[in-house]
């Protein structure tokens, strides 16, 4: 009888080490699974930052004041010392004419009388100081009395004159100090100086005036950008732009909120200030605890399984 008693305890044993090394083996088939299944995202907190609604516009500069050099007597221009884009100094020549009568009869009345000492010769000089625009007689021209020689753009009255949509009319008054960027990227401190009493029928738009502090000549005409604040705050619970989701039409907006380690939940948010890569948090209010997936968070589900990954 115990010849047949050993071949069955050998079997046994050999059913107990199968039925072992299957459950061992089956076990790592698991968690690989479970890790496949689970999202790399990184995750940030909320923070306070300093946020600014700001909208960008053009600004044009311009000689406000025009003054018109003209001629004082009916003669012919015997000098000219300017050019078109030349800076006078107020006083400064710029015109000599000599008179219609005294051209004609030349040097005789001095002749005849030797204490009379006419000449005939009038001057001109500029009542303005600034640039020549305009130059519209030369040596010899005849001009009558009060007739146009020439144009200055008064250096005094430049300034950029903005364009401001009259529906924003109320954040001059938060604006009276902005900076100015010229296209070659110089900036200019500048400030309000006055309102256009007029608005564009078409764009209904208000000139702005804005005064700069140059320290060289500016063209006029030149474009510059000007940043108008709408809206600030100085400390305002934010997330980066990368953590806000919003459906297809951008009217809803959520966020993946890690509950725990390993699940995210969608919470939907309502947003505010938008500023250099930076959203305003309305609400609901996080906690500063709170993790929220900044990447790996586009497309997934309500209580997605996720795995916390370094940036």
């Amino acid at each position: 009888m115990k010849r047949y008693y050993k071949p069955l305890n050998i079997l046994f044993a050999c059913l107990a080490i199968a039925t072992l090394y299957s459950c061992n083996g089956g076990a790592p088939a698991a968690d690989e699974t479970t890790t496949a299944s689970q999202t790399p995202v990184t995750v940030t907190t909320i923070g306070n930052s300093a946020l600014a609604d700001s909208i960008e516009l053009n600004a044009t500069s311009s000689f406000l004041q025009k003054n018109y050099v003209s001629a004082n007597a009916i003669g012919y221009i015997q000098k000219v010392n300017v050019q078109p884009g030349h800076y006078v100094e107020k006083g400064q020549l710029m015109f000599t004419i000599k008179t219609k009568e005294a051209q004609s009869i030349g040097n005789t009345i001095n002749v005849l009388d030797t204490t009379f000492k006419f000449s005939g010769i009038n001057k001109i000089r500029a009542s303005r100081s600034g640039f020549v625009t305009q130059l519209l007689h030369q040596v010899g021209d005849y001009v009558q009395d009060s007739e146009q020689l020439a144009i200055i753009s008064d250096r005094e009255s430049f300034a950029f004159v903005l364009q401001l949509p009259y529906e924003l009319r109320s954040v001059i008054a938060n604006n009276q100090n902005m900076t100015l960027t010229l296209p070659d990227g110089e900036k200019l401190n500048g400030h309000i100086a006055s309102l256009m009493p007029s608005v564009d029928t078409l764009s209904q738009t208000q000139g702005i005036v804005i005064k700069v502090n140059n320290t060289h000549p500016i063209p006029e005409n030149l474009v510059a950008k000007a940043l108008i604040i709408k809206t600030a705050k100085n400390s305002t619970p934010s997330l980066p732009r990368s953590a806000i989701l919003s459906n297809e039409t951008q009217d809803v907006f959520w966020v993946m909120k890690l509950i725990n380690d390993t699940t995210a939940v969608k919470t939907p948010i309502k947003k505010g200030i938008e500023s250099g890569g930076k959203i305003e948090i309305l609400s609901p209010r996080f906690n500063p605890a709170d993790r929220v997936a900044v990447t790996g968070n586009y497309g997934l589900a309500d209580t997605a399984k996720v795995k916390i990954v370094k940036p």
